[in-house]
């Protein structure tokens, strides 16, 4: 397997680093909210809103690293390693334990 030069996010870069800025506005949002005491529904709306905004910006890096790093592996016909990796980490965010464990792909061994 060569070595990994390169990340496939590193185009919505922009986007992902506002993404992350707006989570942390979320969060202190929350926080606020649990020190002036507001009502637990009006808290929990809002980090129901937060765990889909996390959830939407983990997609958008997964289709990035499918789109990049999965695509180029398979071109150059070094596609299990990465497909397992990208499994397993669908499983864990669904709450299902990963199958096996996996190196990632341009680790040295």
């Amino acid at each position: 397997m060569e070595p990994h030069l390169g990340h496939s996010y590193t185009k919505d870069r922009k986007v992902l680093v506002n993404r992350l800025r707006r989570l942390e506005g979320q969060v202190r949002g929350i926080a606020r909210m649990v020190d002036r005491e507001e009502y637990c529904v009006d808290i929990l709306q809002q980090t129901a809103a937060l765990r889909a905004a996390v959830d939407a910006l983990g997609l958008l890096i997964l289709e990035d690293h499918v789109r990049g790093c999965v695509k180029s592996a398979i071109e150059k016909g070094d596609a299990d390693t990465y497909v397992e990796e990208v499994l397993d980490v669908v499983r864990r965010s669904m709450g299902r334990p990963a199958r096996n464990t996996v190196t990632k792909p341009g680790a040295s061994d």
